[in-house]
C-alpha cells in the first residue's frame, strides 16, 4: 500500500509544524530560565548588599559603643549652627502624596529620548538629557519648593549665611549615605569642588559656574562651609545647588583623569534611583534604565520600581509608542497638538497640558566669529546684526510653531526682572539687513543674484541642527530661502547629537541652532564671557566683547538687588546691540501623559511629573509594569 503525493506532503507538513513547535517551545523555555536566572542574580546582589549594609551597621553600633565608654562622642546638638533654625525640608508634597487614599508604590515611569546619550557621567555630559537622568541619582543640599520658590533642605538641614555673604555654612542631615551604602558626609562636598576645580577634570562648564567660591571646607562631618573670594550675588544657589559626589567612588579618576573624561557611565550618588551597576551604562544600550534605590535615606520612598528612558529618534516612532501605552509622556509638535486633541480615544486615556513655563528656555541661532583661528564673516558685528534682521522670528512662530512659542529678546525670559522692557525685539527688516551687508562689503558683484565680499567669495554658510527635530528642520529650510532673498546662500547641515556636540567642543561650524534651557534668575557668564571661548567652554562662538564682560563681572559682584537688575538689563542691552546669537523664540509645552500617572500638578516651576522627591505615582488596579 503506498501513500500519495498529496497524503505524503501533508505528513511531512505537520512533522516540519511538529519540529517547529517544539524549537519554538524551546525557545521560550530557555527564555524563562534566562529570565529566572537573571530575577535570581538580581535577588542575589540585593541580599549581599543587605549583608553589607548589616554588617556596616554592627560595625557603627561597636564603633559607637566603644567611643560611648570613652567618652569621645560629643552630644548631637554639638556643632550645629549657632544661628540657624532648620527649615522645613524638601519632603513636604512627597509626604502629602503618599498619604492619598489611592496611593500606591510600584510600577515603571516610562519615557523617551529623542536622541542618544553619548554619556550620562557627571561633569562630562552637557546636555539636557543626562542632566534629567542625574537629577534622579545625584542630590544637592537645598533644593527649590515648587509652590513658593524658596528654598528646603535636602542634604542639608539647616544653613547660615554671614553677614556679608562671604561665607555659607551648611549642616548636613546625620543619616545620609549613597547608594551603595558608604556614608555622605560633608567630606563628600568639600571633595565635590576639589573634583571639579581640578585642571585634569574635564569640567570647564562647572569650573565656570564654580569659580567664585574660594574654597569649601568641611569642618566635622556634618558641617560644611563654602567661602566665596569676592561677592556674588547667586552665592546661596551656587553652593545649595553643588549635586555631591562620593569621594570614595570619584577619588580614584584624580589618578587616572582621561578614564574619567571619556566615560560614557560613571553614575553614583545619593538620590531615590541609582544605575544597578554604577560603571556599566554604555550609549550602544539605547536606554537608561535607573532602579529604586533600596537603601535611600530620604523620609519618603521613591514610587517607582523604576525609570527607564529609552532611545526613539523619531517623532513619529515616539507617538505611536506613547498610542501603544508603552512610554508614559509624548511632548507634541505644534503641527500634531489640535489634532491629537481631537483624537477622543487618546484623550480618554491621557492627561494633556499646554502652558509657558515660567524657567522655559530659548532657541538661538549661534554666528561661529573664529573657526580654526581664524576670524568668519559673522566676526562682524554687521553681519551679525543683518542676519538678525534677516529671520523673521513673528513667521517661524506663526508657520512652523503655530502660535506656540514666544519672542526671545535675549537669554532673559519677559517676566524675568532681569529683562529691561527698553530692549526691543529685532524686526525682520530686509532692507535693513541689505544695507548692513553693503556697509561690511557684500553685494552681488557679478549679476548672478548672490553676494560677494571684497574677495570676491560668495556670502554663503552651513547651518548646523539637530537632524531628528522635523520643527527645527523645517524652519531652517524657511530660512534658507528668507536668507537667498538677501542673496546668502545657506547650506543646511542636518547633524546627529553626538556629533554636533563635539562640533560644539571644537567650535567646528559655520553657524548652529540649539536651544539653552534657563532658571529663575540666570547667570550669562558661562555663555558670553570672552574668558569662557576655550574648548569645551559654552561661549563656543567665540564672542569677545569687552564692554559686556565688564556688565556681567559687576552684575554678578552685585548683592543689591536693585542696582543688580540696572546692571542686567545694560548687559542685555548690549546682547541686543551685538548679536551673538539670533534669540528666536521660547516654546509652550504641549504634553500628554498616561491617564494611570496620579497627583500630577503645575507648580511655579512646571509640571511636577520629574520633580524630585518624587510626588506622583501610578494607584496599584492601573500599575501594569513589573
Amino acid at each position: 500500500m503506498k501513500l500519495d503525493r498529496n497524503e505524503g506532503s501533508g505528513v511531512r507538513l505537520l512533522l516540519w509544524l511538529g519540529f517547529g513547535l517544539l524549537t519554538l517551545l524551546s525557545i521560550l523555555l530557555m527564555v524563562q530560565i534566562d529570565r529566572q536566572w537573571q530575577r535570581m542574580g538580581e535577588m542575589t546582589r540585593i541580599l549581599q548588599e543587605q549583608a553589607e549594609d548589616i554588617r556596616r551597621t554592627r560595625g557603627l553600633l561597636r564603633d559607637l559603643e566603644q567611643r560611648m565608654r570613652s567618652g569621645q562622642v560629643a552630644p548631637l546638638v554639638a556643632g550645629e549652627l549657632p544661628n540657624s533654625s532648620a527649615t522645613p525640608d524638601a519632603f513636604e508634597r512627597a509626604r502629602r502624596a503618599a498619604e492619598r487614599p489611592d496611593y500606591a508604590s510600584g510600577d515603571w515611569l516610562m519615557l523617551a529620548f529623542g536622541t542618544g546619550l553619548r554619556t550620562i557621567t557627571p561633569l562630562v555630559s552637557s546636555d539636557a538629557y543626562a542632566s534629567e537622568v542625574q537629577n534622579y541619582v545625584l542630590e544637592s543640599l537645598l533644593t527649590r519648593d515648587p509652590d513658593t520658590l524658596e528654598w528646603r533642605g535636602l542634604l542639608a538641614e539647616a544653613w547660615e549665611v554671614s553677614p556679608d555673604g562671604m561665607v555659607i555654612t551648611f549642616q548636613l542631615r546625620r543619616d545620609l549615605n549613597f547608594s551603595d551604602g558608604q556614608p555622605l558626609t560633608a567630606h563628600d562636598v568639600a571633595f565635590t569642588f576639589a573634583f571639579i576645580m581640578d585642571e585634569t577634570i574635564a569640567a570647564p562648564r562647572s569650573r565656570a559656574y564654580l569659580s567664585r567660591i574660594e574654597q569649601v571646607t568641611a569642618l566635622d562631618d556634618y558641617r560644611v562651609e563654602f567661602r566665596f573670594a569676592e561677592p556674588y550675588f547667586n552665592s546661596l544657589q551656587l553652593a545649595a545647588t553643588l549635586e555631591v559626589l562620593p569621594a570614595h567612588f570619584y577619588r580614584q579618576f584624580l589618578d587616572d583623569p582621561r578614564t574619567f573624561n571619556e566615560s560614557r557611565g560613571l553614575l553614583l550618588g545619593s538620590g531615590p534611583y541609582r544605575l544597578s551597576d554604577p560603571q556599566g551604562w554604555t550609549p550602544d544600550q539605547g536606554r537608561v534604565e535607573l532602579e529604586r534605590n533600596p537603601r535611600y535615606w530620604g523620609p519618603v520612598d521613591p514610587p517607582f520600581d523604576r525609570i527607564v528612558w529609552r532611545v526613539i529618534e523619531n517623532d513619529s516612532a515616539r507617538l505611536t509608542t506613547f498610542r501603544n501605552q508603552e512610554i508614559d509622556l509624548y511632548g507634541a509638535r505644534p503641527r500634531e497638538y489640535q489634532r491629537l486633541l481631537d483624537d477622543d480615544a487618546l484623550m480618554q486615556r491621557s492627561h494633556h497640558f499646554t502652558y509657558m513655563s515660567p524657567t522655559a528656555g530659548y532657541s538661538y541661532i549661534a554666528w561661529n566669529q573664529q573657526r580654526r583661528g581664524e576670524p568668519t564673516r559673522f566676526a562682524d558685528r554687521r553681519v551679525r546684526l543683518a542676519m538678525g534682521y534677516l529671520t523673521d522670528v513673528e513667521r517661524v512662530i506663526e508657520e512652523v510653531m503655530l502660535g506656540y512659542a514666544e519672542r526671545a529678546v535675549s537669554p532673559f525670559g519677559p517676566r524675568s526682572p532681569q529683562h529691561d522692557p527698553a530692549n526691543q525685539l529685532l524686526p525682520f527688516d530686509l532692507e535693513r539687513a541689505k544695507a548692513l551687508l553693503a556697509e561690511a562689503g557684500y553685494r552681488d558683484r557679478n549679476g548672478d543674484g548672490i553676494l560677494q565680499g571684497e574677495d570676491g567669495r560668495n556670502f554663503e554658510f552651513e547651518l548646523t541642527f539637530f537632524q531628528d527635530n522635523e520643527d527645527t528642520r523645517r524652519m531652517v529650510l524657511f530660512l534658507r530661502d528668507l536668507y537667498a532673498r538677501a542673496g546668502i546662500v545657506m547650506r543646511p547641515r542636518p547633524t546627529e547629537w553626538s556629533v554636533m556636540l563635539e562640533n560644539l567642543r571644537q567650535k567646528d561650524f559655520d553657524a548652529i541652532t540649539l536651544g539653552w534651557t534657563s532658571g529663575i534668575e540666570i547667570d550669562i557668564f558661562q555663555m558670553f564671557h570672552s574668558s569662557q571661548n576655550v574648548e569645551g567652554g559654552d561661549n563656543f562662538m567665540s564672542h569677545h566683547d569687552p564692554e559686556l564682560d565688564r556688565l556681567i563681572d559687576a552684575a554678578r559682584a552685585e548683592v543689591n538687588e536693585e542696582l543688580r537688575m540696572a546692571l542686567w538689563h545694560q548687559a542685555e542691552a548690549r546682547l541686543v546691540a551685538e548679536q551673538p546669537y539670533t534669540f528666536l523664540f521660547r516654546r509652550h509645552t504641549l504634553a500628554f501623559m498616561d491617564q494611570r500617572i496620579a497627583n500630577l500638578e503645575q507648580t511655579a516651576l512646571g509640571i511636577n511629573l520629574m520633580a524630585v522627591p518624587v510626588e506622583v505615582y501610578i494607584p496599584a488596579p492601573q500599575q501594569r509594569r513589573r
